[in-house]
């Protein structure tokens, strides 16, 4: 209890300091209590009230300066009054979206009429897509540097604050300086991932690709707005990485798991948990909120080993005091609010939801069986979606205006499928590295379930009762709600004298010992399976090309795309100015199977025009392009003229008067 009082002090005068400056003297008053100590015997609450006072005063006074200090060491002391050039290192993972690119940029230096000086703090630099930038380039940038604004429906500024990041730069002049700035390690880290993420985009369509991206690599620019609306009224935006949430979510599912499959035998449940958490959090780049995310889940895990999650509540507590106190920013950040009440969740709620789902199973089935583990599985898995539910709701609404009525129904349909998800899909990605051939048909096995959960989630966040969208909570209601159900966990554990409320999933799971015993082992492994071949070959019969001629003029909305189809014969004309819009069409119009096109044709290198066939190259096997000589400058036709070089892919140059045989009776005439 002590170390949660100390915690709890500290983070309270950080929040003080982010809106208020007290003076260092203020830290005297830490000396009024100690005249208590002569005229009383509870000189221990005396000594802890004392240095309550010191610590929230210096709490405070440390949160103000680094918050508010504003001097020319400070990159944006230079905020909107000029065009200026600097030059930095790119921090993170290059965050590439369907027309841009957005770069993460620790400045070094900023010229100044007196010459080059040193400069602090993080920029948010906003470029086209094209050329592409890497983790650790030193770069040099021209432009104007801009206070982020705040929007009318979302404080942007706020948001990019709580990242430390008080600075953007939209379009600028770049220049790469230099390569090989950063960490070595995470530069690995970053390239695996790029290559992980390529091999998804290779095997899978859309929406399929980008789902998987998102689920297995956190990364989630490429996935469409619509699918992303409907995974937020369905009530299931856990399930694609937004913050540490889902990785308390996942904590809970995988304990569950683990149990199941290995009972509590050398504590391999819990080493399976932090083994998963931590290779998706490095494979989902390190990201801080991930990280900070993982490191509470750990915390969480190591407790329920130890059996005592009373110190898991302790250390939690303190590991938010030290995040805060490394950099107090993140105290409003809606990651890691969403990532300690999540694992607070955890350790007080989802006990009491597990236990009171296991007795209804027990009392109307028994304990013992294949159906009673798997209803017990299920049970625990959505038990720790709803403690987490429970525990970030309001917090939910706050920050992103709406409430999901559907969310548990569609998280215990997905909840099973999941898992599959996750391990068939790492399972791609892995062999992708050495064989895309290989990857591509355990592609086919993955993409059922991918198709499945879009099905679910698109279903239940279309109807209009799925949810429920809410203008603004009060913050006085998001206190109230807190403190009541802080009131009813306590209690709950007076009136029921259970200890393991506190100690969060201490002797958890008993039941889930008791694996598939009296039930054959053979049938229960190759039903799923079965099941899943049967759909794939039925879909893949129902969707084998015919003989027929079809010209699909695509939507593309400002250019052109064009798929001619005869036979197992595909020729492209354009690919207009998105990549994702344009691999959402050539999804819809092609089998999920066919991941090759025999013919690509460039009519001329405009934007418009040449955006999405970039995209394209990279995802399908193009066997042939055609595309005319033109002396035109731009990054974008430098990367179409640069991929095509590497990889050799065969080009002819268009010239008036050409006829190209691409046989089954589809003849091209320029």
């Amino acid at each position: 209890m002590l170390l949660i009082y100390l915690s709890s002090v500290w983070v309270v005068g950080i929040f003080a300091g982010s809106i208020l400056k007290l003076p260092l003297l203020f830290c005297l008053f830490g000396l009024v209590p100690l005249a208590l100590l002569f005229i009383t015997r509870h000189r221990k609450s005396v000594i802890l009230a004392s240095l309550g006072v010191f610590l929230f005063v210096a709490a405070a006074v440390y949160s103000y300066s680094s918050l508010y200090t504003v001097d020319e060491s400070r990159i944006y002391f230079y905020n909107d009054i000029g065009t200026y050039e600097i030059t930095g290192v790119i921090t993170g993972d290059p965050d590439i979206r369907d027309k841009s690119t957005r770069l993460t940029v620790a400045t070094e230096e900023i010229n100044l009429e007196e010459g080059w000086r040193e400069v602090e703090g993080t920029v948010l630099v906003i470029v086209p897509r094209y050329p592409e930038y890497r983790y650790g380039d030193l770069i040099s940038i021209i432009g104007e540097l801009q206070t982020p604004p705040r929007l009318d429906d979302f404080d942007y500024q706020g948001y990019l604050a709580h990242q430390g990041i008080y600075t953007t730069i939209y379009y600028p002049k770049v220049e790469v300086l230099d390569e090989g700035h950063g960490f070595q390690p995470l530069a690995w880290i970053y390239d695996l991932r790029k290559s992980l993420s390529r091999t998804l985009a290779e095997v899978l369509p859309e929406p399929q690709a980008s789902l998987a991206q998102g689920i297995l690599l956190g990364m989630r620019a490429n996935i469409p707005e619509q699918l992303n609306s409907d995974f937020a009224r369905s009530g299931t935006s856990h399930l694609l990485a937004i913050s540490g949430i889902n990785l308390g979510i996942m904590a809970g599912i995988l304990l569950s798991f683990g149990l199941w499959l290995f009972g509590r035998r050398h504590y391999l449940y819990v080493w399976l948990a932090l083994v998963v958490i931590w290779f998706y959090t490095i494979i989902t780049g390190m990201n801080p909120p991930v990280v900070r995310g993982a490191i509470m889940a750990s915390l969480f895990l190591f407790a329920e080993a130890l059996g005592r999650q009373r110190s898991g509540m302790a250390a939690l507590t303190f590991a938010a005091a030290v995040m805060v106190g490394i950099s107090p920013y993140i105290l409003g950040d809606a990651s890691f609010q969403l990532s300690f009440l999540a694992m607070a969740g955890l350790i007080f709620i989802y006990p009491v939801l597990r236990n009171f789902g296991r007795r209804i199973v027990t009392a109307r089935i028994g304990d013992e069986g294949f159906l009673v583990s798997i209803l017990n599985v299920t049970i625990d898995s959505i038990s720790a979606t709803l403690a987490a539910i429970i525990a970030v709701w309001p917090l939910i609404v706050y920050y992103f205006g709406i409430f999901s009525l559907a969310g548990p129904i569609a998280t215990f349909l997905l909840t099973p499928v999941l898992p599959v998800i996750i391990v068939l899909g790492s399972i791609t990605m892995l062999f992708g590295l050495a064989s895309v051939a290989v990857a591509q048909v355990l592609g086919w096995l993955v993409w059922p379930f991918l198709s499945y959960m879009i099905l679910v989630v698109s279903g239940m966040g279309s109807p209009s009762i799925a949810s429920i969208d809410v203008d603004s909570i009060s913050p006085v209601f998001i206190v109230c709600y807190y403190v009541l159900l802080a009131a009813i966990i306590w209690l709950h554990g007076r009136w029921s004298k259970m200890r393991n409320l506190v100690s969060g999933a201490a002797g958890v799971m008993k039941a889930g010992v008791s694996t598939s015993q009296g039930f054959s082992q053979r049938l229960k492994w190759a039903i799923a399976p079965l099941l899943v071949i049967t759909v794939l070959v039925v879909y893949t019969s129902a969707t084998m090309p015919d003989k027929e001629l079809r010209v699909s003029f695509l939507d593309v909305g400002q250019g052109d795309a064009i798929l001619i189809q005869r036979g197992s014969t595909q020729v492209l004309i354009d690919g207009g100015p998105s990549p994702q819009v344009i691999t959402m069409e050539l999804s819809r119009q092609m089998p999920f199977w066919d991941r090759s096109i025999d013919f690509v044709v460039l009519t001329h290198p405009h934007q418009d025009h040449l955006a999405g066939l970039m995209e394209v190259m990279r995802r399908y096997d193009v066997a042939q392009v055609l595309y005319p000589s033109l002396d035109y400058k731009s990054s974008l036709y430098d990367e179409w003229l640069r991929f095509i070089d590497e990889t050799g892919i065969k080009s002819v140059i268009a010239c008036a008067g050409q006829r190209i045989d691409m046989g089954d009776g589809v003849v091209i005439d320029v």
